[in-house]
């Protein structure tokens, strides 16, 4: 169990609605990653609790919801933490800066427990995990060690049949790689009552030439899809980083990384 040695706090907007939200963490010996949104009941971050993967990931209960949990996840998953209290005066989760890095600058000004630096558990699975469906695949399988391979096909001059490995040295491009769209696409999106919180600072739009800001780093899209299926599979209670399985996904998104987490969480096994 780790958490973090001392209460802190960030404020930021909303990535679909564009309202502040302010976000307290609270060290924890639960033992368990939970949300407490505006007073009501609080919930745990679990596969069981996702609500909703349309444009982001959801999780909740009857009576609260906290959206665009995912960086947040991810943030958690590179810092081994799987116990603390957040606190939110609103729904929304802020964007900051579309990708997990000041969410793990957070953390570690705070500081993390020491016993995070013991010997990890780790995990594989008992047998293969697939989700196909069409052009999309995630695909979990034993191995000796972490690989994690990620594809796309976006219709983009340098995002068209390209994938990218997770490894430790590129550890840090994957935590600072910002979410993105289509520009041509962001008026639509804010008609209908999303991404009113976009902007050139948390999103990197890409454009028929290029991208609408500079990239942190080669691929950084595909990266950011990394971390994205990170922070999902995260809710499966094992931190991906501690697998021993080789995850090869190609053109998927939150719904199917849920989905997959869902099967996964039953088929984890801790390695001897």
């Amino acid at each position: 169990m780790t958490t973090i040695n001392k209460e802190i706090s960030i404020t930021g907007h909303g990535l679909m609605k564009n309202k502040p939200c302010t976000v307290k963490f609270f060290p924890s010996n639960a033992g368990k990653i939970r949300y407490f949104v505006a007073g009501e009941d609080p919930f745990e971050a679990s596969v069981e609790n996702v609500v909703d993967t349309n444009h982001c990931v959801v999780l909740g209960n009857k009576k609260a919801k906290a959206m665009l949990t995912e960086h947040l996840s991810a943030a958690l998953a590179f810092c081994g933490i799987d116990s603390i209290d957040i606190c939110m005066d609103e729904m929304e989760v802020p964007i900051l800066d579309g990708s997990s890095k000041q969410w793990v600058e957070l953390f570690k000004n705070a500081g993390i427990e020491k016993h995070f630096f013991e010997k990890k558990q780790h995990f594989t699975v008992r047998e293969p995990v697939y989700y196909l469906n069409g052009k999309t695949s995630l695909v979990i399988l034993p191995s000796d060690e972490l690989y994690i391979s990620y594809a796309v096909n976006y219709d983009h001059k340098d995002l068209t049949k390209r994938w990218v490995a997770y490894n430790p040295k590129n550890q840090e491009e994957i935590i600072e790689a910002r979410t993105f769209g289509f520009y041509k696409d962001l008026k639509k999106y804010q008609m209908l009552g999303f991404a009113q919180g976009v902007n050139v600072e948390n999103t990197l739009g890409l454009l028929d030439d290029g991208y609408t800001a500079p990239v942190r780093s080669e691929n950084e899209p595909i990266k950011h899809k990394i971390l994205d299926l990170i922070g999902d599979l995260y809710l499966t209670g094992v931190n991906p980083l501690n697998l021993k399985c080789q995850i090869l996904v190609k053109e998927a998104g939150h719904a199917v990384h849920v989905k997959t987490a869902r099967i996964l969480k039953e088929k984890l096994i801790e390695c001897k």
